[in-house]
């Protein structure tokens, strides 16, 4: 059986008629709730509802997650590194080769003699690496002379009666001797007793060979040496500024064998510190 037109109308307007009620309730509800949040002002409820409508909700920041570290491993912490000097391979070293003794008995190979001599520490230097010019002849040094003198006055005091049988010789002289010399004994042997001409001491007027007058057997011999004259130079002829010219042992400093009755003057205080040493011209000149 269908309803009747008049049933349905009135269905509908029960329905509408308790949906009204029902709304109302509940905005009723509402009303009551909202006045209790504003302790039952009905100004301050209806500010509070007009700002609700009108403002919008403030955006609140979200901060984005902090990145997910790896887990970190139960690992010891690395000891602390010490910087380490950076090392470099050692190149092989070459060893240089050991330094030849200078041989001071042999001539440098020379096509000309010098223009000017060689003075090293104010001293005149007559030896087979330092040659004199051929033109060079001062004659006997009378400074030499005066010191000889004063010596030979000293050891006169004590018995001996000194003489200086051969002093200045020039260039010629020194020639015509050392040729003579070569043509009886060689050039080798001859190069070990007399200077080639230009390289002698006596040249420089400075050498004085000296003996004993009376004792003429042992001029120019080593046996000078052993005679009291010749002990007696050797031991005081410093104070006069005199030394022994080539000593015992000493001809690859000097050049030439041991000649106990060559000296040279050099000067007293020179003399003095070659004596108190015991060393060569050539030590004391650092050449």
């Amino acid at each position: 059986m269908k309803p009747t037109k008049k049933k349905t109308e009135f269905d509908k307007k029960f329905y509408i008629k308790w949906m009204v009620i029902a709304m109302t309730a509940i905005w009723a509800a509402i009303a009551a709730v909202w006045l209790s949040m504003h302790n039952w002002d009905t100004e301050e409820s209806m500010q509070a509802l007009a700002r609700a409508f009108t403002e919008q909700p403030a955006e609140t920041e979200q901060e984005a997650p902090a990145e997910e570290e790896a887990p970190v491993k139960d690992e010891q912490p690395a000891p602390e590194e010490t910087e380490q000097p950076e090392t470099q391979p050692e190149e092989p070293k070459e060893e240089a080769p050991e330094a030849t003794p200078k041989d001071a008995t042999v001539y440098p190979e020379i096509d000309q003699l010098p223009a000017e001599p060689t003075i090293v520490k104010g001293i005149l230097l007559a030896n087979k690496q330092h040659p004199l010019p051929e033109t060079y002849a001062p004659g006997e040094n009378a400074e030499a002379r005066a010191a000889f003198d004063s010596m030979a006055q000293a050891a006169a005091k004590d018995g001996l009666q000194l003489t200086a049988f051969s002093t200045y010789r020039a260039f010629d002289r020194q020639k015509q001797l050392y040729d003579g010399y070569v043509a009886k004994d060689g050039q080798a042997a001859a190069d070990r007793y007399s200077a080639r001409p230009g390289f002698s001491e006596h040249q420089t007027g400075l050498a004085f060979d000296i003996g004993e007058a009376g004792q003429e057997q042992h001029w120019a011999s080593a046996s000078f040496g052993d005679t009291a004259g010749g002990k007696w130079v050797k031991e005081n002829a410093h104070k006069y500024g005199f030394i022994l010219r080539y000593p015992e042992g000493k001809e690859q400093i000097t050049g030439y064998m041991h000649e106990s009755w060559h000296f040279r003057y050099v000067g007293k205080e020179a003399a003095t510190a070659i004596y108190q040493q015991n060393i060569t011209l050539e030590e004391y000149l650092g050449i």
